[in-house]
């Protein structure tokens, strides 16, 4: 019956150590702690060729006293279902699950059923290739020389016991083709049932004979038709393990759901955790009524509005990798037809000058069965390289082909142009979109969501959300802004800062040039040479001289500093120097360039502080951060003083007067496939507090000092061998040393990483091509006002802004206005390093900077309605953080204050000062901000 758990967080010593080294997510790790506590349960036993159908029934009710949800095995062998939602991991954890059972149960042969070409080659791509990134055992002890895959296409090949490969032996078939290869036909038997001469049986017949084959099944809901029971029933595994998003069956009208699951993590699991999927949304027209359009109509008007939101999407990924310096997503639409026919009139429409003036042709592709011969491995490969940014397709067209294994991070919109057959297939339609480009979500909810576009089954839908059980929790209204009833392309735009364009000007290298060329004095006949090259030299002398203004934050205590005569000469002496090492050639003397470059840098202070506003550097932390690990100390190995156990065997015999002999046993056939330092560390891992990404360096190096200390007295050999003698003795003693310099530490919010001021970062924002930039002023409708690009600013640190909602812009037009405002700016998302989430995930992102001349000001707008929000509140809290530490450090380092304030958008009006609409601010009482 069940062994015990070693601890309350893990179930065995093997798998923590496959969760660890596999980084498991939190649901694969709990899926694979129940089957490891299941196969502690069954018995494991294969079932006998005439025994009857109740062999596996005390397995049944041993495993149904610990998981109730298991009713039954369905299958003639025990099989149990592990129901993961689309993004989480299913191969993964199938991988961890083959590993499991070679470490703690020594099985070797898997079988895994594949339900499609497209799964079966990634499948044993996965499994096989430890070439490829997401190769699921890599870091496994016992699969650095990877499984031998024996697939469909191989099998008829197979030798038993080939030499210097692994030993596990996983099979990887294509449910179909395993089907057909398995059954007698007319012309002959089954290929799988022929006589292969080297294993002297068939091989469906050797599969049968094995003692521990193990099934997997992936997207085992394929694998409940009659043809798949029977096939897979005949090969007598002792054990199932079966993966899937949709644990059921659709049988008509009726859906069937499993009754063998164990353990179950669903999207709606996942939306709640906020961590591994996008958020997917049914996106619709407000007031739309899908009656009053015909069919084509409707499947335009479907088509314009996905576009619409694709290029939304497209423009945001954009901004954001630009942004925060990441690699950019190019999103694709995916659009699902009724019919071959019906693709056919899709494609044509969607690559005409009548759909967007002909922007996507060359750019659509589709996929179904009428596409036969070089056309479908063409597209087959645009589908594969999807991902990459060179691929330029940006809609792929289907008919029912691309249901699963077709696993993407970019797909961003999904418009279903006909009426999905069952839940699963809507189920497994949206799952091809739920994976997140970047492994986890930004943050960003226009980035971070997946949009169904669904006029014409809106209420459908709705209906559906209502229900506790379904997928689709969540309704977005299509923003009539996003553009009119012609999609038009969008663009991203940068905005620079103020000092940015003025110190990258051409006006401003041209001064240089001409002090550059006047301090040569060029009068040679290479006159001409030497200016072009006295240009390239002003140019260099511009950009390094101003970005070594920006980074002075770094050598000065006060934002003033920077105009000393000493930081100046520093700076100067630094960029003359590093000129001159870049033009070793330069025909001017070091003392005419410093003169040059000296010149340059007061410009660029000047530029700098007549532009910027003096922002602290500094890193706001949460609340309530834990910090723990164990302090680094030198093993004390003074009670550590093992000797090898002899290599000698001796025996007795067993009679009267029997003599004791010795055994003359060689020991050179022993080979260890790892070496001891490994095996102590995979002891100590195991420990709930042991996180080896964390404590590697130290573990490695205690085991270090621990091998040194064996030196003193033992040879090498001997030392290694005492250490894989008592591996478990020594994991044992440096755990329990380890402890003694364990800490854990809590902190409420702490600023850090303090400079008197912070380079202003330039910002991204997107506009349509077509349009031109904004005045502030400009009569913008109100609705539009967050889709323009606006410029035109006086006291501005950018030269150009976009503003989410019109009372921002009022807000800028009174700063402009108001002869107290000194300098303001609208923030880029990376100029602050304020987190407001317990888990130091969530940036605070001010609205505005605004310098007065005896205070500087973050502010905050927001909807009257929203300011008791608790997460408007979180962010005030942080925020006040960073406030009070950055006026404390100005106080010492002759600065202004700094004060944080809440606006509700209705004390946001045009006849108001700023002083006005700062005293209508929101006040907080400090008992009720969240902790």
């Amino acid at each position: 019956m069940i062994k015990e758990p070693y601890s309350k967080r893990y179930y065995s010593y093997s798998s923590k150590y496959i969760s660890n080294v596999l980084s498991l997510r939190t649901p694969q790790h709990e899926s694979l702690e129940v089957f490891a506590r299941i196969c502690d349960i069954l018995s494991l036993t294969k079932k006998p060729a005439d025994a009857d159908s109740s062999f596996y029934d005390e397995d049944l009710r041993n495993v149904r006293e610990h998981y109730p949800t298991l009713t039954s095995f369905e299958r003639d062998f025990p099989s149990i279902c592990f129901a993961l939602a689309t993004g989480i991991g299913k191969t993964r954890l199938m991988g961890a699950c083959i590993a499991y059972l070679h470490y703690e149960k020594g099985i070797r042969n898997f079988f895994v059923m594949a339900p499609n070409l497209t799964i079966y080659r990634k499948l044993k791509d996965d499994l096989g290739n430890p070439a490829n990134p997401k190769y699921v055992f890599r870091g496994l002890d016992k699969f650095v020389n990877p499984p031998r895959i024996i697939d469909g296409d191989n099998y008829g090949d197979f030798r038993q016991g080939a030499l210097g490969v692994n030993d596990v032996v996983i099979n990887v078939f294509n449910i179909a083709k395993f089907n057909s290869e398995s059954k007698d036909g007319k012309k002959g038997g089954a290929r799988t049932k022929r006589l292969n001469e080297i294993l002297g049986q068939s091989y469906f017949e050797y599969l049968q004979s094995l003692p521990d084959l193990c099934i997997f099944m992936d997207e085992s809901h394929h694998y409940h038709a009659d043809k798949s029971f029977e096939v897979i029933n005949d090969l007598r595994p002792i054990l199932g393990v079966e993966l899937t998003a949709t644990p059921q069956i659709q049988k008509g009208a009726k859906k069937i759901d499993f009754r063998n699951v164990v353990y179950e993590y669903s999207l709606a699991h996942a939306l709640n955790d906020g961590m591994y999927v996008k958020v997917p949304l049914v996106a619709t027209r407000e007031n739309f009524r899908p009656e009053d359009y015909t069919e084509e109509q409707l499947d335009r008007i479907k088509l314009l509005d996905g576009l619409r939101l694709h290029e939304d999407t497209k423009s945001r990924l954009e901004v954001y990798s630009r942004t925060f310096g990441k690699p950019f997503v190019k999103p694709f639409v995916l659009v699902v037809a009724k019919d071959t026919e019906h693709s056919k009139h899709i494609m044509e429409y969607v690559t005409s000058n009548d759909f967007f003036g002909g922007y996507y042709h060359g750019k659509v592709i589709e996929v179904n069965s009428t596409k036969k011969g070089a056309e479908k491995d063409e597209n087959i490969e645009l589908l594969l390289s999807l991902e990459r940014p060179d691929n330029k397709v940006e809609i792929v067209i289907h008919v029912n082909m691309l249901k699963e294994g077709w696993d993407v991070t970019n797909l961003y919109t999904i418009v279903p142009l006909r009426t999905s057959a069952s839940d699963t297939l809507t189920e497994q339609t949206i799952g091809r979109g739920l994976r997140l480009p970047y492994g986890s979500r930004t943050g960003d909810e226009h980035i971070d969501r997946l949009t169904i576009v669904s006029h014409n089954k809106y209420a459908e839908i709705i209906k559906q959300a209502n229900d506790p059980n379904s997928l689709v929790r969540k309704v977005y209204f299509i923003d009539p802004s996003l553009g009119g009833n012609v999609p038009q392309a969008q663009t991203t735009v940068e905005m620079p800062t103020v000092y940015d364009t003025a110190t990258g000007d051409e006006s401003f290298v041209g001064h240089v040039a001409l002090a550059l060329k006047d301090a040569v004095g060029a009068t040679s006949p290479e006159e001409t040479e030497t200016a072009e090259k006295m240009e390239e030299v002003a140019r260099f002398v511009a950009a390094l001289s101003s970005k070594t203004t920006e980074e002075l934050n770094k050598q000065v205590r006060t934002f003033d500093a920077i105009s000393d005569e000493r930081t100046l000469e520093i700076a100067t002496t630094s960029v003359a120097h590093e000129t001159m090492r870049q033009f070793p050639g330069l025909s001017l003397s070091e003392e005419r360039l410093t003169s040059v470059v000296k010149t340059t840098m007061k410009a660029c202070v000047q530029a700098l502080t007549d532009s910027i506003i003096p922002i602290p550097r500094a890193v706001v932390l949460p609340f309530a951060k834990v910090k723990r690990g164990y302090h680094p100390f030198h093993l004390n190995t003074r009670n550590m003083n093992w000797r090898p156990t002899g290599d000698k065997l001796v025996g007795t015999e067993l009679m009267e007067g029997g003599r004791t002999v010795s055994l003359d046993v060689s020991s050179a056939a022993e080979t260890h496939v790892d070496t001891p330092e490994n095996g102590i560390v995979r002891h100590i891992i195991v420990r709930d507090n042991i996180e080896y990404g964390e404590c590697a360096d130290l573990l490695y190096s205690l085991i270090g000092e621990l091998k040194e200390h064996l030196l003193t007295y033992l040879n090498e050999d001997d030392a290694e061998q005492v250490m894989r003698e008592h591996q478990k003795g020594i994991a044992e003693m440096i755990y329990l040393q380890m402890n003694e310099h364990f800490y854990r530490e809590e902190t409420g919010y702490e600023t850090v990483q303090m400079r008197p001021f912070s380079k202003i970062e330039s910002g991204f924002g997107s506009k349509m091509a077509a349009e031109d930039i904004f005045d502030l002023h400009s009569n913008v409708p109100v609705g539009e006002v967050h889709s323009k690009v606006f410029g035109g600013f006086k006291k501005a640190c950018h030269t150009l802004y976009k503003f989410d909602s019109n009372t921002e812009r009022t807000l800028a037009i009174i700063l402009e206005n108001d002869g107290a405002v000194l300098r303001w700016m609208r923030p880029s998302p990376k100029q602050f390093n304020i987190y407001y989430d317990s888990a130091a995930t969530k940036r605070y992102e001010p609205d505005f900077i605004v310098e007065t001349d005896n205070r500087i000001y973050m502010i905050e707008t927001k909807a009257a309605k929203d300011v008791d929000n608790e997460d408007v509140r979180a962010k005030a809290k942080a925020a006040r953080e960073y406030c009070r530490a950055v006026t404390e450090w100005n106080a010492d380092h002759n600065g202004k204050p700094w004060e944080y304030d809440v606006i509700p958008h209705d004390n946001v009006r045009l006849n108001f000062t700023f002083d006005g609409v700062v005293a209508a601010s929101i006040e907080y009482d400090s008992s009720q901000m969240p902790l």
